[in-house]
């Protein structure tokens, strides 16, 4: 199994070093053809809009949204979820995948110093231990989103079929969990 973490900006570093510690081979992926190279995709935090610019310029944006329609997995950590969310909420339009059917709004915890942490129940997982910093909150979740894991009634781990979407970082911890969950997500392909 090959897994890709977008190393286009963001913590793309941290989420690499997870998956090799569980034995995965995981690549640092940059370009549309490495998409061909890889099983499932991961799309950390870090900058959205910056994301998504890098993402139409280097031709992969495209590519994801039909990939991922089709069945491909991809896990969005934070700014990868709002890529991931149909729309957004109180924000400027922006390339998406728009591929999960949330609504999301952007830093709706807060800013930088108002980063947290909490521990939660994870559906099939159990307690964790996660980090939250500048996350977007889910306002919306359609009929097909399975909604895993709650932070005071907020939906922050979202499913639906082939995606994984966390307001979280889950790459911050120490318990690799989240993405085992992810990698089961892809094995059953």
């Amino acid at each position: 199994m090959r897994i890709g973490v977008l190393g286009l900006q963001g913590d793309f570093r941290e989420h690499l070093t997870v998956l090799r510690s569980l034995g995965i081979d995981a690549r640092d992926v940059r370009t549309k053809e490495q998409l061909d190279e890889i099983d499932g995709l991961i799309i950390p935090g870090g900058e959205s809009t910056t994301m998504a610019y890098l993402l139409e310029r280097t031709g992969m944006l495209s590519v994801l949204r039909e990939r991922g329609a089709q069945g491909f997995p991809i896990y969005g950590t934070c700014a990868g979820m709002i890529l991931l969310a149909r729309e957004l909420k109180d924000s400027s339009p922006e390339n998406r995948l728009a591929l999960m059917d949330i609504t999301v709004k952007r830093n709706a915890y807060g800013r930088q110093l108002e980063s947290f942490e909490a521990d939660l129940q994870i559906k099939n997982i159990g307690e964790f231990h996660a980090i939250f910093i500048r996350a977007p909150k889910v306002v919306r979740v359609g009929p097909a989103v399975e909604i895993l894991a709650e932070h005071e009634g907020t939906p922050v781990l979202v499913r639906q079929k082939n995606l994984l979407a966390s307001s979280f970082h889950p790459e911050l911890s120490s318990d690799p969990r989240v993405h085992q969950y992810f990698l089961e997500i892809v094995a059953r392909g």
